[in-house]
């Protein structure tokens, strides 16, 4: 209802009700964590699976090197999803530019800023806004469309993220977190 091009959504149920509710793009994730805690975007075999026979559009696994189940790295299990799956269209959520091109050269058909900031090795680099910088890296090197996600909190970074070159811009937490959302007021304020 509000303008939405497409929907970014976690879980297999919930994937499936948005889908039969909208129609729109809808890209399909699943979240689980690494052994030390830190997020990993559909990491196993059975969820990828579990999200194609949803029908969903386009299918978000983490990209980086970090080695989930089986041993893999982002790039060796995107080109294995590619192998078992070559029908379905595959975004890799990635945290630097190496990631960003391994992905490409496994198969993603786009990449996603989602996990800058978030993974062990660059939580020293997350900032209060958006990994612009990193944006407008992977669209130089890439030759596919790179979506923007990550700290994309106001309409204005949604807008310079389009004019560094972004294929389509992901929000999540000043959407759907309301709580969140009340901090930053509330942070604010109290700053004054």
């Amino acid at each position: 209802m509000g303008g939405a091009a497409g929907i970014r959504t976690c879980g297999i149920e919930k994937t499936r009700a948005v889908l039969s509710a909208v129609d729109l793009p809808v890209i399909g994730l699943t979240k689980g964590v690494f052994p030390d805690g830190t997020v990993c975007i559909t990491g196993s075999f059975d969820d990828f699976k579990d999200l194609a026979s949803l029908g969903v559009h386009i299918i978000a696994v983490d990209g980086t090197p970090r080695r989930r189940a089986g041993g893999l790295t982002g790039p060796e299990y995107i080109a294995r999803l590619r192998e078992l799956y070559p029908g379905q269209l595959l975004m890799a959520d990635i945290a630097t530019l190496e990631d960003a091109i391994a992905c490409r050269e496994a198969g993603a058909h786009c990449v996603s800023t989602t996990l800058a900031g978030y993974t062990p090795e660059t939580l020293s680099q997350a900032s209060e806004g958006p990994s612009l910088q990193l944006l407008r890296a992977c669209k130089a090197a890439l030759d596919c469309p790179v979506f923007a996600e990550g700290r994309y909190n106001t309409p204005a970074d949604a807008a310079e993220a389009i004019r560094s070159g972004a294929f389509s811009v992901v929000v999540g937490s000043a959407i759907t977190r309301p709580h969140v959302i009340t901090g930053w007021f509330a942070k604010a304020i109290s700053d004054v």
